[in-house]
């Protein structure tokens, strides 16, 4: 005869006990408790619900509430002042900026109308994307390559000095990064006195509107080409190795690996850090250009946040400057858009799914 365990023999005094004497195993909540309820999708929908989803996530919600509130003071709220692009507003009205913009008279579009009927404007406008179209073809790229080459670095410690050369001049002030360019390019510069003590004509690049586009880029390249590549590294670091080791195996050598692994594993942040970047095109740099503004004249250095400055806020012609800011905001999001649409046609996510 069989004999069973003490836990098991009496049925009466396990609730959970079937009539053969073994016990049933009892529904435990998961490790979450309660929770578990909380992560099992709608039968009908295949979908969490939203009250579910909400009790779930509601600690990483009440995390989010300061940065959501730091945003909608200093950037949602600030939209409702663009109304005064649409007026003739003055500020000496009332003594309450709310109070000035209801009471400054309405005038439509003559605002607009005035901004782009001026060639000042439309000259910003034009030294702007070239700006934007230079820093593309000769800025983007490079975090790109210097990616490439730090992964291809085997020893930790040297590729962390190099992380650490290129990261550090992020942290640079830009009257620092422009004074570091004055003391090498610049007439009183090193290699300009260097040139003069062997009897050859110095330069001074740093006042010449004809290479300042090109200046210009290249003190973008130093300062945040290091701290662009944070992100490609981050990429790199994700791409499965095996698909390395199985190129290898298939004669392919390194420049073959990185055309066919390294690339592809980089084309959704390329695409999405080009998204952004041409919806960031109208915004070209405004202290850096602010800077050397002087130096090499408005018309090299005149774009459309300088143009705003100098005609709109320093005139106090806060209308007109509203009005410009206003259109240089719907062309961005127009850029946006379309930049985004096209990385959908090459099956890209882009900035959002479709």
């Amino acid at each position: 005869m069989t004999t069973l365990d003490t836990e098991t023999a009496d049925p009466a005094a396990e609730p959970g006990a079937d009539r053969g004497g073994l016990r049933r195993r009892a529904r435990r909540p998961g490790p979450d408790g309660a929770r578990g309820r909380d992560r099992r999708p709608d039968r009908r929908t295949g979908r969490i619900p939203l009250g579910r989803r909400f009790r779930r996530d509601r600690t990483l919600l009440l995390m989010t509430v300061p940065a959501l509130l730091l945003v909608l003071v200093f950037h949602y709220i600030p939209i409702l002042g663009n109304v005064v692009a649409f007026q003739d507003y003055d500020p000496y009205v009332s003594t309450n900026g709310v109070t000035a913009m209801l009471e400054s008279p309405w005038v439509g579009l003559a605002q607009f109308e005035r901004v782009l009927s001026d060639p000042g404007f439309r000259h910003a406008v034009e030294n702007t994307f070239v700006l934007f179209l230079l820093q593309l073809l000769l800025f983007f790229p490079v975090p790109i390559a210097l990616a490439l080459l730090v992964d291809s670095v085997l020893r930790p410690r040297v590729r962390a000095v190099v992380q650490a050369v290129l990261y550090l001049p992020h942290f640079f002030s830009w009257v620092l990064v422009v004074t570091v360019f004055q003391q090498i390019l610049g007439g009183a510069g090193i290699i300009a006195q260097t040139l003069r003590e062997h009897g050859h004509e110095g330069f001074d690049l740093m006042t010449d509107p004809e290479v300042f586009k090109f200046l210009v880029t290249a003190e973008g390249i130093w300062k945040d080409a290091g701290w662009g590549v944070i992100v490609f590294l981050a990429a790199l670091a994700a791409v499965d190795q095996d698909l390395y080791e199985a190129a290898a195996m298939d004669g392919a050598g390194r420049w073959r690996r990185m055309w066919h692994v390294t690339l592809p594993a980089l084309r959704p942040v390329i695409a999405l850090l080009l998204v952004l970047r041409v919806g960031d095109a109208l915004t070209v740099g405004f202290e850096q250009l602010l800077l050397q503004r002087d130096a090499v004249g408005p018309g090299a250095a005149e774009v459309l946040d300088t143009f705003v400055w100098w005609t709109g806020l320093r005139s106090q012609d806060f209308s007109y400057a509203a009005a410009a800011g206003l259109i240089k905001g719907v062309v961005g999001l127009v850029l946006v858009l379309s930049a985004n649409k096209a990385a959908h046609l090459m099956g890209e996510q882009g900035v959002y799914r479709k």
